[in-house]
């Protein structure tokens, strides 16, 4: 019992122990806490005071210095305005001046508006008398012109429209005078010489000759068989429509015609044909399988031939295209001379004056080779065949020198560089040369009918002859119907008319002859 009473008196006293401990850490610190509330609120009192000093400083500065801006500004308007006053001054000055000024001008304005209506009424008096005097002129002028009318027989307005009729011709005269002498002076006779001299050089260093070809448009088909042809109606529409030309039987009914523009389309019938004769085929698959094989070893061999045209002239390959379409022209002729060895043949001759005239030989070489190019299409596209190969050419990345030399070789663009010219210089030689072309006497003789109907169809033109087979027309006159000049006139209208109307290789000369004749009979 006594140990239990220990114990609690112990707890007793240990609790009373810490609770002792804790209030007085809990008084110490109130305590503390009292302290620093205390010295914060000494601190912000402290603050306050010097943040309303700083306030009232603030306040004392800002009003000062708003004072001397006040100021300031007081005295820069005051400035300004006694700078304005004096600026005012001189203006009411000055605008005292020009009214003085405007009063003096409208004195001496009204002065010269006095001495202005002075004037008009004595120019009102001389108008009146020059307009008499015009109407007695105008009466005078008119009485004269009828007795002159009457006394020459012949009314003024006849007379104003012969001597402008005489003028006009007095001027075209004289023009066409100058035109020739200044077209004899460019083409002298040097130029002349040197000019026969490189196309003379330029055929002698040439040695490519052709024989000329004709491709056949018939197709011989043999005897026909127990009154059947060897190849029937059924097999010419195949290849007729592969090959894009016409087939049509002979009454006979042992050949077959081939119609139409395309050379290559005829030449790809035609060896359908030979096939079908050396080896007939069975049905109209087959038929039409060999056709088109045959249309592509064309095309080949098309292909080829550009090429070696390329090759033989050195020059770089064209567009394929191109290459295509020189190669097409081996089956297309002009008056029988196959227009693939024409092309050749007339590059060689534009090179070699080229290197006469210390030009690029090989731009030469293939303008010339590619001038025709449109001859191969002319069937597909209507037009020019040198403005469609000049077009071509633009199309497929030719240089513009190329292209104009191209299209203009029969003028149908302007010459724009010296290729231009020996590119038609060449197409000329070379379809002019003998033997290059088949002429036939029809031919012949219409070209020959031609020239004279066209240079008898001038009023001025007595009697007119072609000689030298076509290539001179001389043209007579009466003596009393054309002057010197006229003659020199009528001459470059004869030229020009027959250039315009006929189409003709090389040149044609218009030689017009007046002559003087007097006769009397000896009795």
């Amino acid at each position: 019992m006594s140990a239990t009473v220990s114990l609690v008196a112990f707890a007793t006293a240990t609790i009373g122990a810490v609770v002792g401990a804790a209030v007085g850490r809990w008084r110490r610190r109130l305590e503390h806490e009292q302290a620093a509330r205390h010295a914060l609120l000494s601190e912000s009192e402290s603050v306050k005071r010097q943040a309303i000093d700083e306030a009232r400083a603030f306040v004392l500065n800002a009003d000062v210095l708003a004072r001397e801006e006040g100021l300031s500004r007081r005295q820069a308007a005051e400035e300004r305005l006694t700078s304005m006053s004096r600026r005012l001054e001189r203006l009411v000055l000055r605008n005292a001046k020009l009214e003085a000024e405007v009063t003096v001008r409208k004195g001496e304005l009204a002065r010269t508006k006095a001495q202005l209506e002075k004037r008009e009424q004595t120019v009102r008096v001389f108008e009146k008398d020059v307009s008499a005097i015009r109407s007695e002129v105008r009466k005078a002028e008119s009485d004269a012109l009828k007795r002159l009318e009457e006394t020459s027989g012949i009314t003024a307005a006849e007379l104003q429209q012969q001597l402008v009729a005489r003028a006009l011709e007095a001027a075209q005269a004289e023009a066409a005078n100058v035109v020739r002498q200044a077209e004899q002076q460019t083409a002298g006779a040097e130029q002349i010489r040197m000019s026969k001299r490189i196309l003379g050089l330029s055929i002698g260093r040439f040695s490519g000759h052709y024989l000329t070809e004709r491709h056949l448009s018939l197709v011989p088909l043999g005897e026909p068989r127990r009154g059947r042809p060897a190849v029937g109606e059924e097999q010419l529409a195949i290849i007729a429509e592969v090959a894009g030309v016409q087939l049509t039987l002979n009454e006979e009914l042992d050949a077959v015609r081939l119609e139409g523009l395309d050379g290559v389309g005829r030449e790809v019938a035609r060896r359908c044909l030979n096939r079908c004769l050396k080896r007939p085929v069975r049905n109209a698959e087959e038929l039409k399988r060999v056709a088109l094989n045959q249309k592509d070893q064309l095309a080949k061999e098309l292909l080829d031939l550009g090429r070696k045209a390329f090759a033989a002239l050195r020059i770089p390959r064209a567009h394929p295209e191109i290459v295509d379409l020189v190669g097409r022209l081996n089956y297309r002729t002009s008056f029988t001379q196959n227009q693939w060895k024409h092309a050749v043949e007339a590059a060689f001759l534009c090179g070699m004056m080229a290197e006469e005239l210390k030009l690029d030989a090989k731009v030469a070489r293939r303008a010339a080779l590619m001038h025709d190019i449109g001859k191969a299409l002319t069937h597909e596209i209507d037009g020019s065949h040198a403005v469609i190969g000049a077009d071509i050419a633009r199309r497929l990345g030719e240089a513009e020198i190329v292209a104009n030399a191209i299209g203009a070789h029969h003028t149908d663009e302007p010459f724009n560089s010296p290729y231009a010219f020996l590119v038609a210089a060449a197409d000329a030689m070379s379809g002019a040369r003998p033997g290059a072309r088949r002429q036939t006497e029809d031919n012949y003789v219409g070209k020959i009918s031609d020239l004279e109907r066209i240079t008898r169809g001038f009023r001025e033109v007595q009697e007119a002859f072609a000689v030298q087979g076509g290539r001179e027309v001389r043209v007579y006159v009466k003596e009393d119907r054309v002057d010197d000049l006229g003659a020199i006139d009528l001459s470059s209208r004869l030229a020009q008319t027959i250039s315009d109307e006929m189409t003709f290789p090389g040149q044609i000369r218009v030689t017009v002859i007046r002559e003087f004749r007097a006769e009397e009979n000896a009795g």
